[in-house]
């Protein structure tokens, strides 16, 4: 059996920095194991999986991977794998030609738009599979264990680190300053043993800063996924700014942020963040950017 995939890089308009993804694009006929160690052998954050959709009004069901297990949803996988599809321009025989794609996942549906600079396909934009939902306060000091920074690091005049989802549950904690945010170091042994015991992908640290052209500066942690540090969290970001949306006193409103990700480990990416707020709900949250393709090969399965 011989698979066909691309790698691209997400959130950036370069090649070698920003998010890197591989996809997979004829896994019709794959085992989940058979994904699993594939993913395995990439070994990228992630690594996604084009199937034939289930409902014929839908580009494809996409399945996730990290190393280690599936994900239900995540956000540069997404972004990355419209922007092949569009490329290439057919999917299963059907052609990928309009300004969005719609992709079949465990977490439901995910509407994606492709952007574009007249006829060349330049990024992705996604609207999360499901609406914000915040959940438990998380304490300060097992943040602060879990990625070597002081709990006085930890900025709590907004909101206190807390669970928050769009698709996939991430803790999300503020921090003062973006010296903080840099010295800031994940410490393996406590994420296995105490992070895993709570219901969360893992930790996104962030600060909010005034730079000319950056509002958010984030990193994200998940070495327990076999991920020391994540260049872009397209899942985490998209939970973010519908939390930074729900959290402003306005009734409605349209927030965005552009979030800079993955500077401290040379990977520099750049995420576009939207959220929609009606009648004090959070009712939409897009997370989006530029890619850039970078490799394509076969798998030969034996």
């Amino acid at each position: 059996m011989r698979l066909q995939f691309q790698t691209v890089d997400v959130f950036t308009g370069q090649q070698f920095v920003g998010n890197p993804l591989a996809v997979v694009l004829n896994a019709e006929g794959l085992s989940t194991g058979q994904m699993q160690a594939i993913a395995a052998e990439f070994n990228l954050a992630e690594t996604t999986f084009v199937l034939p959709p289930k409902h014929p009004a839908h580009t494809a069901e996409v399945r996730i991977f990290t190393p280690r297990s599936e994900m239900p949803f995540a956000g540069h996988p997404n972004v990355g794998t419209a922007f092949v599809l569009a490329r290439a321009g057919v999917c299963y025989g059907r052609p990928v030609d309009g300004d969005g794609v719609i992709f079949e996942e465990k977490a439901g549906l995910v509407p994606i738009e492709i952007l574009r600079d007249g006829t060349t396909v330049m990024g992705a934009r996604l609207a999360s599979p499901q609406p914000l939902s915040v959940g438990a306060e998380i304490a300060g000091e097992l943040v602060a264990s879990a990625c070597g920074i002081s709990p006085a690091d930890i900025e709590t005049a907004h909101h206190r680190p807390c669970i928050a989802s769009c698709g996939a549950p991430f803790i999300l904690v503020e921090l003062k300053n973006r010296a903080a945010l840099a010295a800031a170091s994940p410490k393996g042994d406590v994420f296995r043993l105490e992070v895993t015991k709570l219901p969360v992908v893992s930790i996104m640290l962030y600060t909010q800063v005034d730079e000319a052209d950056i509002d958010i500066r984030a990193r994200m942690f998940a070495p327990h996924l076999n991920i020391p540090e994540d260049p872009a969290t397209g899942s985490a970001n998209v939970a973010l700014i519908g939390l930074l949306a729900k959290l402003r006193p306005e009734p409605n409103l349209t927030l965005s942020k552009t979030i800079a990700q993955g500077v401290e480990m040379g990977r520099p990416s750049i995420l576009q963040a939207k959220a929609d707020k009606h009648n004090g709900v959070v009712t939409a949250t897009f997370i989006g950017g530029r890619c850039v393709p970078v490799m394509s090969g076969s798998i030969e399965l034996v």
